[in-house]
């Protein structure tokens, strides 16, 4: 039994019967063409949601934070909860060994913040204002590029000093695009609610990795080939890029101390302002350690609060976890929509396979008369089935690229579609699948025919 010759067969049919066989294969190219596009997509939207969670901290950051309502045994102690205080602090430095790189801090979020940071006739509101202590660079992964961050001597004499993003410097100071240069503010004095703080540092720009490739490449081209929207991808803004990059642009830090004695109101008989905390930050060294270094923070906080337990834990795991069951259900619609499109093709090859035998009855007869074994006559069949298959299968792969691009191009986003190698090799050994699944009821019942009613078929 000669292979090649059996698909050089298969070749002629389908060449014989082009258009014919270019319907039967449509199945099969949009099987593979969303099977391939559908994991682009879905991979794209992992690696861009792995790469804010690596932007915010990665999975060794834990965060603790008041919790929205006591536990339902301790209601009735709601007046007697503390909150997140320094004590909170001091205690886990000394006693959880498990944590390190404790942080405190007090956080004014959102745009639509009371936070109004003004200069020379132009204000902003950041997204994210805090008073807090150097160690939040490392727990949140900011890196100062231009200046410094406040030190010990800030904090302790709770000076009006401040880090700022580069969304701030844009928002204040100019554009880097508009004004055609580097703005560094370091020096210069700006406004928050009315109060002077001086810049002493600056955080680096933040975007993706899509964002900074644009971006380089914008430089690279001729000024005259430079779109005003690609200026405008250049540097990112508020309704530009991931929000995760956004947001840390979009960030203003001031010493703890100056926070509690400038932005915080005075309460009680005691006339001090409130010293209850936002939020405590911490890392550990190995996400192994997570369970016990929670439990025994846990466990000091506790003792801290006389058991009332008016705090919550956020991990970076709890959002892995989210972004791995959204990944899977992705997955899975991914799935259902190429399996249907592939069965939809493989219906249709197995009805131009037994409508092709109906018209060869005579042929298949000629064929067995002269020799040829049942075995041949199903081969032959079944792989003309597969030949049709992979012929679409490849033609899938082609759609799948330009269907991909054509994404990318009408709707982009940070979450760039990515093809890779593994799920054009699945489509591809799909739709092969497809086809042989197809061929076997037209190749049974080729093979089965008898040679002597097969030539006097008319």
């Amino acid at each position: 039994m000669d292979f090649g010759n059996i698909v050089s067969i298969g070749f002629k049919e389908i060449w014989a019967h082009k258009f014919r066989s270019l319907l039967t294969m449509l199945g099969i190219i949009l099987g593979v063409s969303s099977l391939v596009a559908m994991s682009a997509l879905v991979k794209g939207m992992e690696n861009g949601m792995r790469e804010a969670l690596a932007a915010i901290g990665g999975l060794e950051k834990i965060r603790i934070q008041p919790a929205s309502e006591l536990p339902v045994h301790q209601r009735h102690l709601a007046d007697q909860a503390p909150g997140l205080t320094m004590l909170d602090v001091y205690a886990l430095q000394q006693n959880a060994s498990l944590v390190h790189t404790i942080t405190p801090s007090i956080d004014v979020w959102g745009w639509g913040s009371r936070t109004v940071i003004s200069r020379r006739g132009k204000s902003t509101r950041p997204h994210i204002f805090s008073g807090t202590w150097p160690g939040a660079l490392e727990l949140n992964e900011h890196v100062v590029e231009h200046g410094r961050m406040f030190n010990a001597l800030d904090e302790e004499q709770a000076r009006n000093v401040c880090v700022i993003g580069t969304e701030i410097r844009d928002d204040l100071f100019g554009d880097p695009e508009q004004t055609g240069r580097e703005i560094i503010p370091l020096g210069e004095i700006i406004h928050i609610n009315q109060q002077p703080f001086v810049i002493v540092g600056m955080f680096q720009h933040y975007e993706s990795a899509r964002e900074k490739r644009e971006r380089d490449l914008a430089r690279l081209r001729p000024a005259a080939a430079v779109t005003n929207a690609a200026l405008s991808r250049s540097w990112g803004g508020r309704r530009r890029g991931h929000f995760v990059f956004r947001m840390k642009n979009d960030t203003v830090y001031i010493p703890l101390s100056t926070m509690l004695l400038k932005f915080r109101s005075v309460t009680g008989t005691n006339s001090l302002p409130d010293q209850r905390l936002s939020t405590l930050q911490m890392r550990i060294d190995d996400i192994g350690l997570l369970e016990p270094a929670l439990q025994q923070v846990r466990n000091v906080l506790m003792m801290t609060h006389q058991g009332i337990e008016d705090f919550s834990f956020m991990t970076q795991e709890d959002w892995a976890d989210e972004i791995t069951a959204q990944i899977r259900n992705a997955r899975v619609n991914r799935g259902i929509i190429a399996v249907i499109c592939l069965v939809v093709g493989g219906i249709g090859i197995m009805n131009i396979m037994l409508a092709s035998i109906s018209e060869r009855v005579r042929e298949i007869g000629i064929r067995k008369a002269v020799g040829a074994g049942t075995g041949d006559v199903f081969v032959q069949i079944l792989i003309e089935s597969l030949v049709i298959a992979l012929l679409g299968g490849l033609a899938g792969l082609v759609v799948s690229a330009l269907l991909v691009h054509g994404i990318a191009a009408i709707t982009p986003s940070d979450n760039a579609p990515v093809i890779t190698v593994a799920s054009m090799a699945v489509a591809f050994a799909f739709s092969a699948g497809t086809g042989i699944a197809a061929g076997l009821v037209p190749a049974l019942k080729a093979a089965r025919l008898d040679p002597i009613q097969a030539l006097r078929y008319e």
